[in-house]
């Protein structure tokens, strides 16, 4: 019997100054796949350079559309799919080589370690978990223009595939500069907008700051972001600030939103 095979897909756009420690952690795949949103630093050549199978589609269509090209790209049994601002840990990557030599069938979450600001916030609580790794047969595409989702081939809602957490965590390099977390907060702001908008929610300011207020309570107190310092205040000031003005602008900027915003 062959031994199962492994792809993990990055998608980039404009990521050069951190698409080397990705690719780096990410090089024991048996293939490593990236398809790039049309950047205009060298993430493409970077990439190749790593070893990378890239493919360019400048046509930036959604989160989804591009997830989807990752798919028809890869070659492999499992695919896993890997953020630019994410590193494989030793421990994630043996916990995940596990997973696919013992070729089970089960649709996996990751959690992370969070990095804001150069700083890990080792005592913050992230229980964000996100579908990350599929059997490649398993997996028929992602659908969603704003959040995208997995969809499986032939899932019955009555004896859904099971989902299982993956022990290990990735580092996540989620904000990295005061200066880039003010530059992505109009597309994340956007991005919740349109969601929001297409589920019939209504916007303002006063919903606007109890979203915000309650999420930077949430973060801040419950989960322990005031025992990181500086960089965990700011990390959880800039998630409450994109609650507060993902409701302004559902209010404000209702016939202006899309569910199409490009990515930065």
């Amino acid at each position: 019997m062959a031994v199962p095979t492994l792809t993990i897909a990055v998608l980039t756009k404009n990521e050069a100054h951190r698409i080397e420690a990705c690719l780096a952690s990410a090089a024991f795949a048996d293939q490593v796949l990236v398809v790039d949103s049309g950047s205009t630093d060298n993430t493409v050549a970077l990439s190749r350079q790593a070893g990378a199978e890239v493919f360019e589609y400048p046509d930036w269509q959604g989160f989804a559309v591009q997830r989807n090209r990752l798919i028809a790209h890869a070659k492999c049994d499992y695919i896993f799919f890997l953020d630019a601002d994410e590193l494989i840990t030793p421990a994630f990557q043996k916990e995940l080589q596990a997973i696919v030599q013992s070729n089970a069938q089960a649709v996996w979450q990751i959690q992370w370690r969070m990095v804001a600001y150069g700083h890990e916030l080792t005592y913050y609580i992230s229980r964000s978990k996100v579908e990350r790794l599929f059997r490649r047969d398993m997996l028929k595409e992602y659908v969603g223009a704003v959040h995208e989702q997995a969809i499986l081939h032939n899932e019955n809602p009555a004896n859904p595939v099971p989902r299982k957490v993956i022990s290990a965590k990735l580092l996540h390099h989620s904000r990295e500069t005061v200066r880039g977390s003010l530059e992505k907060l109009t597309q994340y702001v956007m991005l919740g907008a349109s969601k929001r908008a297409q589920a019939g929610k209504r916007g303002g300011v006063v919903r606007g700051l109890a979203s915000g207020l309650s999420m930077f309570v949430r973060l801040y107190v419950f989960r322990l972001g005031f025992l990181c310092g500086g960089a965990g205040f700011l990390y959880c000031l800039f998630v409450a600030l994109e609650a507060f003005f993902r409701y302004a602008a559902l209010h404000y900027d209702k016939d202006h939103l899309t569910n199409n915003v490009g990515r930065a």
